[in-house]
């Protein structure tokens, strides 16, 4: 395995972490600056829509950069966002904070799926973006827990300085670990970028991603809630619980990259697929606690595999300029999250109570397995009109499968 996916991991590690430890910190936050916690929620808010931005516009305004010194310089945004927030007098310096490092957020994840399929053979692409992403489902499983922990016993800021010293770690990783490999040819320009985007497949793909981890997230989002007032678990047994999901985000993580490289619209169709199953039967048992035990684990396996093969896919028909459509799709992952949250809590307000996500994430996650078949079934089947002009491939021939 090449060592410079180890450092992109250490620095999805470090991203994961920042992105989700403050939902552990916010009672802390809130009293530190004297706000609400509503108030303080807007810390996640604010990073979830930077997120987007920095997605797209730091990636289309650097498509002509290397890419090496284009994610040398996010990590060096993202450790001045975290040390900002950690010494941040205030709750506005602390916004500030929140948003220069998730700007990073989506350009990272974005560039880095690039750089991590220029490290290895055709047919393990999907296989190194599993690697680079372990670290953010390892962030979930061991440095939430951790991180939410040390905020608790030395202050928050504590959390956030050790954070920024991950993003060192992970800077002086990329620095000597990643390759900078010469260039050949002209280089990519964003009008070649853009192009992608003529793709119907690249449309889809994002559609897919959005729908399908949107569903997840609709579950997600107010799990706390199904697991103490609809399973009866206690409050304290809930990080607990969250970290079977973690688990389940791990080794459906490794396992979804390992079969993507063999088929990723076979991988997808069968992963989204069963996570239809997992949140039905969620929804029919999720009064019972060992159902329930088992079907966390099975919805982070299930939700979480599916990341590999959809950030592969859309790299696959973007062609030749797959850096902006590769970016794009994280940018959708985050869309997901804010759709599914949105959803499960109108379910919540209408008085369906807190298996209404759950049934609600279901139903967007059956809409993205339809899609997903279209799309599946429009690549096997391509119209010959649509050969010319076209960046995508016309059938489902990837790399991965035309290597074995």
């Amino acid at each position: 395995m090449p060592l410079g996916l180890i450092a992109l991991a250490i620095g999805a590690f470090g991203i994961g972490l920042t992105e989700f430890v403050i939902m552990g910190l916010l009672p802390e936050v809130a009293r530190d600056f004297g706000v609400s916690e509503a108030t303080a929620g807007w810390l996640i808010s604010g990073y979830a829509l930077s997120v987007v931005v920095g997605a797209l516009g730091i990636t289309a305004a650097t498509t002509r950069l290397p890419r090496k010194a284009v994610l040398i310089g996010l990590v060096v945004l993202f450790i001045t966002g975290n040390a900002l927030t950690a010494a941040a007098p205030d709750y506005g310096v602390a916004m500030l904070g929140r948003i220069v490092a998730a700007l990073n957020h989506g350009a990272f994840f974005g560039i880095g799926s690039v750089v991590a399929a220029e490290l290895v053979v055709p047919e393990k692409k999907a296989g190194a973006i599993a690697i680079m992403f372990t670290g953010l489902t390892a962030a979930n499983v061991l440095g939430v827990p951790f991180g939410t922990f040390l905020g608790q016993q030395f202050g928050w800021r504590s959390t956030f300085w050790a954070i920024s010293a991950i993003g060192i770690v992970a800077l002086i990783g990329i620095a000597a670990l990643v390759p900078s490999p010469e260039r050949t040819g002209e280089p990519v320009r964003l009008r070649s970028e853009l192009a992608a985007f003529r793709s119907a497949q690249v449309w889809l793909s994002l559609a897919v991603t959005v729908l399908a981890y949107g569903g997840m997230f609709g579950a997600f989002t107010y799990i706390a809630y199904t697991l103490t007032d609809v399973a009866g678990f206690a409050s304290a047994s809930v990080p607990w619980l969250l970290v079977l999901f973690g688990a389940g985000l791990v080794i459906g993580n490794w396992l979804g990259g390992r079969l993507a490289d063999r088929s990723i619209d076979g991988t997808l169709l069968g992963f989204i697929a069963a996570l239809v199953v997992v949140l039905v039967a969620f929804g029919l048992l999720a009064f019972s606690q060992p159902a329930t035990i088992v079907i966390l684990f099975l919805m982070g396996g299930f939700g979480f595999g599916t990341v590999p093969g959809l950030q592969s896919r859309i790299m696959q028909y973007a062609g030749g300029a797959p850096t902006l459509a590769s970016g794009a799709n994280i940018g959708a992952f985050n869309v997901g999250n804010a759709l599914g949250a949105w959803a499960g809590g109108v379910g919540i307000a209408a008085g369906l109570g807190y298996t209404a996500p759950i049934w609600i994430g279901a139903g967007i996650t059956a809409v993205a397995l339809l899609v997903m078949a279209f799309a599946a079934f429009a690549a096997a089947h391509p119209r010959p009109e649509a050969a010319s002009g076209n960046p995508e491939p016309q059938r489902e021939a990837v790399p991965a499968r035309t290597a074995q």
